[in-house]
Formats: structure tokens, sequence, C-alpha cells
């Protein structure tokens, strides 16, 4: 999926999501043959996730510490509850 779909089904511009990768917020999108941006959907997921945690007012560095929770499925809750009461 190139970014222009990833931006329409995400609702984040093209330009917010290439900032994203350039501070490892996502992975570096594989390289069609063509140069252009390549996505699936586990972006997508992941860019979601991302605009939530920001409109609940997140910062980017927090945003990252909770994606590294995220991913990780050895996580406990009250590793998750600790960033949460940190940012309320």
């Amino acid at each position: 999926m190139n970014i222009k779909d990833v931006a329409t089904r995400s609702g984040l511009p093209a330009k917010t999501i290439r900032y994203y990768e350039s501070i490892g917020l996502i992975p570096p999108a594989i390289r069609a043959e063509n140069g252009y941006r390549n996505y699936s959907v586990f972006e997508i997921q992941t860019l979601k996730f991302i605009q939530h945690a920001r409109r609940l007012g997140f910062s980017v560095k927090d945003v990252g510490g909770l994606l590294e929770l995220w991913r990780d499925k050895s996580r406990t809750s009250a590793d998750v509850k600790a960033l949460a009461l940190k940012h309320i």
C-alpha cells in the first residue's frame, strides 16, 4: 500500500507518516522497485494507535514508550498503568 492510501486509511497526512518513520515510531517502509514506500496493514494499525495516543495528549516521546509496551507481549499491566498514571 502506498503512502497516499495509508494516509487516507489512518487519517494522518503523508508528511506526518514520513516524520513518524524518521523518528522511529514506525519501522522504515519497504521500498518498491520504483522507490515508493510500501506499507502493510500493521503500519496502519500502528499509526491509528499513535494518533489515538496523541489525541489523548501523550507526547511523541511518551507514545514511543507506549508503543514499546504495546509491542512487548511479556509486559505487565502495571507497566502500562505506570505510564498512564504518569501522563495523568
